[in-house]
Parts: structure tokens; sequence; C-alpha cells
């Protein structure tokens, strides 16, 4: 399978949890990768593209609406937005309500993701402390799409990780480094992935 898009999910504990996967994915790598992260209208940590660009030599922006999905960039859903997948060129954003309490909704984004881009999608959960996510991630596995799940026991917030796992079969349950070093390596169409 040849990999086209990675769409990531985190919740609470999330903004470091993503910045450690961020910074195993190499400058060459190829593939768009889509953040869909809980945070409040103003969020109170700043502006995630900024922190999150302070780790990776990807560029890193707010996604906007209809923007071109380019590879090798990485998008954040926008603060009270949800982040979808229009096209496999183009991204849209809605004000349509909370998914689970939350707007950026994962489940939003991944069920787009798995519409459009079928089996050829690499999904990842971290940590959060609700279950969104979950049902987006089995949308993913259904069409035969790559399944990552952040290892609970290292998660700050297990509950997200623990609900994608009982959602459906995923491919790997590993520590941020090590889903890191798959992501890259997939990315770069290294291997392909089968349900454990």
């Amino acid at each position: 399978m040849a990999y086209e898009i990675v769409v990531i999910g985190a919740s609470a504990g999330g903004l470091e949890a993503v910045s450690r996967l961020l910074a195993q994915l190499p400058r060459e790598f190829n593939l768009p990768v889509a953040i869909a992260q809980h945070r409040a209208p103003a969020p109170p940590d700043g502006d995630l593209a900024v922190i999150w660009q302070r780790v990776t030599p990807l560029p890193v922006a707010d996604a906007e609406d209809k923007a071109p999905i380019e590879r090798g960039h990485v998008y954040i859903a926008p603060a009270d937005y949800h982040l979808l997948i229009e096209s496999r060129e183009t991204f849209a954003l809605s004000t349509d309500p909370p998914v689970l309490w939350a707007r950026p909704s994962i489940d939003v984004l991944f069920e787009s993701a798995a519409e459009i881009y079928g089996g050829a999608v690499i999904a990842v959960i971290l940590s959060g402390a609700s279950a969104d996510g979950s049902q987006g991630l089995k949308a993913i596995r259904s069409r035969g799409g790559c399944a990552l799940v952040q290892d609970p026991r290292t998660a700050e917030m297990a509950v997200m990780p623990q609900a994608a796992i009982a959602a459906t079969p995923v491919n790997h349950v590993l520590p941020l480094l090590d889903l890191g070093r798959i992501v890259a390596a997939l990315g770069s169409g290294a291997g392909t992935e089968s349900p454990r």
C-alpha cells in the first residue's frame, strides 16, 4: 500500500505527544500531515503552529478552507473549526456542532480521510481524555488504512488510546518514539502494515 496522507488525533496531553512524534519526521518526509488537536477557541498555550514548528523541519500552519493539500507539510485544525479532507487536493473547514464536545473533532477528520483516501491513510491516536477518534480510526481500518495508537501506559491521558484500541483492530500500540519512527518509515514507502 502506498500511503498518501497522515492524520493525527490528540487531546489532553497531546501538545507534548504531537511534538515528540513530529520531531521524528525527517526533512524529506513526503506525505501531508493533518492534525486534529482538541483546543480552546483561544488556546491558552499559544499558537500551535509556532510551537510545533520548533520541533520539525516541515512547514507547519493552520489549515485554511479550500487550501491545497501539499506533500511534506503539516496542517492543524484551527481552533473552533472541524477540519475535513474535501478531496485529494483540498481541505475544508466546518462550524458544524461539536462531536463528543469537541470542535475540532478527530472523528470528523479521520472519517473524511477514510472517505477520500480509502486505505491510503496512516492514522495516529495519541493522548486524550475522551473517546473522540475511535470511530474515525475504525472507519480508516475498515478501508484498509494503517492504525497506530500511543501505548496508553505512556500517555498523559490514557482514555483516548484505550477507546481506540477497543474500537477496532490496530496495527501497532507503541510509545511515541517508536510511533514516530514507523510513521517516518511508512511515509518513505519503506513498508506496509497489516492488523495485529
